[in-house]
């Protein structure tokens, strides 16, 4: 009935653009840079006639009929304009190009698209730069204050205290999805997020509008780009490739990317030796169709295709301290073999039915196809020397065998149909969407592990033989989800300064469980205008983590194998969010266009409640499946960013982070608690020649708590070793607009630019922990041996734009 019911409004709101008024004018208004300006105020003066523009930049005004007509064009943070025009012909087209203000504060907006005051738009963090390491948009984002990432193999991330489940993630306002297998970052492969294809990046770390979904920390809001004309560009290097292409013409525009990566040489440094065959492949495509001036419709589509295999032969693992050093021998027979295929497919019809009103409505589908195999068998020692002694006159401390199996299977789908819209009536913009979700979720688990040591297998009654583990599962569920938010945000001026206010509610429910959501949200923020170059802000609400899949697993003990049922019980996990925060901009010069600092800094607090407790190993989460924790994140995050070389952006930023939670009556720290966080990105070029570039990314945090397998926080935890890591790029610039080759029959002269990178990931050759392989001896006491992440690596890549 909702989508029949969408449909007839459509229809008849299109059949009443025919009576669109005879006198109009319309034009693109963007910056300096060309970049088009979105929600500028178009006004003709001396009347209440106004506009805004869109996303693209683009506006159109119906005019009153006078002898002169005085268009004005303004937005918070660039300099206004006048244009005036003596008569008024059937129509004209008027282009305006807007100066920024001494202060900055364009990424400060009432916005009708998905981005709003709570985003912050880093257009920095465009990662394809080609003295960027690492060729993905999560590495950039995750040296952003109140973002954490301790494994350079995955493009998980963690804000502010929550899991990598707690991120929720939109492009082009479709929400993303991510395989529910994975328990590793080597089989993880490429990012959903192509960054050839980005035009805007925002992100919020808490305190995030009702438009978004039900997620307890973070919101990564991606627009893909609509090109003006036919572009391109073509990498390759030691880690893989990718080709981009984007084209348009008046009524239709499409970017078409193609990715290939591969880690094989990055696994290689690691202590595992082995044979890696890593293969990630992804296609997307973001295709745009316009009706009209007004109605447009968009096609996105992504398929992706990981393939992970692995035959280890022998390991080697030294660790301990100097005066009591330990290894870890092993060999190995066996193999490892997963796949996981997943495509995504969107279509959004939007556009304005006036000037105020625009209506949307868009459809989605996702479907994941996960394997996971392996069999692999294992004999080690463990070898532990005395205090003062060397390795060589060292002893046994274990010696035995281990055999893990698995033959895992899931498929999972989702259907989405959303409406959409807002309205503008005088300073406020009013924003509404409805949803209908329907998942269906099909799982066969099958694994176990044996343990034998000197002899016997763990663990040993002296009776019978024991798997160390066992799990099984074959559950399936279908289910529906209906949600909703309406919000408004309106701006207004005082004699102190300006505000811009932001209020909503979100409300779901799921049919599984029964369960209804209510999630009310607000933010202000001020602009002094004693100190113009300040601003605060406040902004909190009620946020929920709706279960999807994972946190439905219970584990039902056995004495022979451990189910997993479902706790189709279960709530959603709350957390009050309060976030108060203030940016400050100081150092810029107009005349010697010396682009501002800016200074910005949040003080946060989570009250968490009916919490799910989970571990994490690597970036697979285990939920317990109950609702049986409550707890509360503390923090403070601030971030200093510009050009502290002239046209190349810099910035560092510092997170103090506090987290604890409470499972039945013990006090623990998150999983992800995480002291501290330094992370930097700098930005060089050889003085007087910036062709040769260079770029450094460093992160120093402190380790995670970590705890045995098959076992909770509850039962002990210690953490790991800080986590620190600098990678560093360096970029020629062969060829490029300024020195192209003069030869117009020349292959060259059909590119842009060519650049030649060399990369030098881990510069230092770090030894950095993520994990540990636990061994347990005759009397079941378990042994942490360290699962050492990547070390140093050299990558050679080429870029050419066209």
């Amino acid at each position: 009935m909702i989508l029949r019911y969408s449909f007839l409004i459509l229809t008849f709101l299109l059949a009443g653009q025919a009576f669109a008024q005879k006198i109009k004018v319309t034009g693109r208004i963007t910056d300096k840079g060309n970049i088009p300006l979105e929600h500028v105020t178009v006004s003709q003066e001396n009347t209440t006639n106004g506009t805004y523009s869109d996303r693209d930049g683009r506006y159109e005004l119906q005019l009153i009929k006078q002898d002169s007509i005085k268009l004005s064009f303004s937005l918070l943070g660039y300099q206004s304009q006048q244009h005036i025009f003596l008569s008024a012909p059937q129509s004209i087209e008027v282009d305006i190009t807007l100066s920024k203000t001494d202060h900055d504060l364009s990424e400060v907006s009432v916005s009708g698209s998905r981005s709003s005051i709570f985003i912050r738009n880093y257009e920095f963090l465009n990662s394809n730069r080609p003295s960027n390491p690492w060729n993905s948009l999560e590495a950039m984002l995750s040296t952003v204050g109140g973002v954490s990432s301790t494994n350079e193999l995955s493009s998980q991330y963690s804000v502010r205290g929550g899991n990598f489940d707690e991120n929720i993630v939109y492009i082009n306002g479709i929400e993303i999805y991510r395989p529910l297998l994975v328990r590793s970052a080597q089989q993880e492969g490429l990012s959903f997020i192509n960054p050839n294809m980005v035009e805007n990046v925002g992100f919020s770390a808490g305190g995030f509008s009702s438009e978004y979904g039900d997620k307890m920390s973070s919101v990564l809001d991606i627009t893909y780009k609509k090109p003006k004309k036919f572009e391109g560009a073509v990498s390759a290097s030691m880690m893989g490739g990718d080709l981009y292409v984007g084209s348009s013409n008046d009524k239709y525009s499409q970017t078409t990317g193609i990715r290939y990566k591969t880690t094989r040489s990055l696994l290689n440094t690691t202590d595992t030796k082995a044979e890696f065959d890593p293969s990630f492949i992804d296609a997307q495509t973001f295709i745009t169709y316009n009706f009209s001036p007004k109605w447009e419709l968009n096609l996105l589509g992504n398929y992706s295709h990981n393939s992970y295999e692995f035959t280890p032969a022998s390991r080697e693992t030294t660790f301990g301290t100097y005066m009591n050093p330990k290894t870890f021998l092993v060999h190995f027979n066996g193999w490892e073999k997963d796949l996981f295929k997943t495509y995504q497919f969107a279509m959004t019809l939007k556009g304005k039915v006036t000037d105020q009103l625009t209506l949307g409505l868009s459809g989605s589908t996702f479907h994941s196809d996960e394997q996971e195999k392996y069999d692999i068998e294992g004999r080690y020692e463990l070898k532990e020397a005395f205090a003062g002694e060397t390795l060589n006159n060292s002893f046994p401390l274990g010696i035995g065998t281990y055999h893990e199996h698995a033959r895992n299977r899931l498929d999972a789908d989702v259907y989405t149909l959303s409406h959409f819209g807002n309205y503008r009536l005088n300073k406020h913009l009013i924003k509404w969407g409805i949803s209908i979700q329907n998942e269906k979720v099909k799982d066969h688990i099958k694994e176990w592990e044996m343990r034998d040591s000197t002899g016997y297998s763990i663990p040993s009654n002296g009776i019978e033989v024991n798997l160390f583990s066992s799990l099984k599962s074959d559950n399936k569920i279908s289910s529906n989800r209906f949600s909703g938010f309406i919000q408004d945000s309106y701006n207004f001026e005082i004699d102190k300064g300006t505000f811009i206010l932001n209020a909503g509610v979100r409300a779901s429910y799921w049919d599984l469980n029964k369960e209804t959501i209510i999630s009310p949200r607000g933010a202000l923020i001020f602009f002094p205008n004693a100190i113009p170059d300040l601003s605060f802000k406040i902004s909190g609400g009620i946020y929920y983590q709706a279960p999807f899949y994972k946190e439905l697993q219970y584990i039902i003990k056995d004495q022979s194998s451990d189910k997993i049922t479902l706790n189709k019980d279960i709530k959603s996990q709350k957390s009050i969010h309060l976030v108060v925060g203030s940016d400050y901009y100081f150092g810029g010069n107009t005349e010697t266009q010396t682009s501002p600092f800016k200074l910005s800094g949040e003080i946060f607090y989570k009250k968490l409640s009916d919490l799910i407790p989970y571990t994490v190993n690597n970036v697979k989460i285990r939920y317990t499946g109950q609702n049986i924790a409550d707890g509360h994140i503390v923090g403070i995050d601030a971030t200093l960013y510009g050009e502290f070389i002239p046209n190349a952006d810099s910035w560092i930023s510092l997170s103090f982070m506090k987290s604890e939670q409470d499972i039945n009556g013990i006090k623990l720290p998150l999983p992800t608690d995480q002291r501290f966080n330094l992370a930097l990105f700098y930005q060089d070029y050889f003085p007087g020649y910036e062709r040769l570039r260079m770029s450094l990314r460093g992160v120093w945090s402190q380790g995670l708590p970590v705890s045995p397998p098959y076992s909770g926080y509850e039962n002990g935890y210690f953490r790991t070793l800080a986590y620190k890591r600098v990678d560093l790029g360096f970029a020629w610039q062969i060829l490029g607009e300024d020195f192209k080759i003069r030869n117009t029959n020349s292959f060259c002269a059909a590119f842009k630019n060519i650049w030649l990178g060399l990369d030098l990931f881990n510069l230092f050759d770090m030894q950095n922990t993520n994990t540990y392989y636990w061994v347990a001896d005759v009397h079941n006491m378990q042994h942490a041996v360290p699962n050492y992440l990547t070390g140093r690596q050299i990558n050679i890549k080429l870029l050419a734009d066209f």
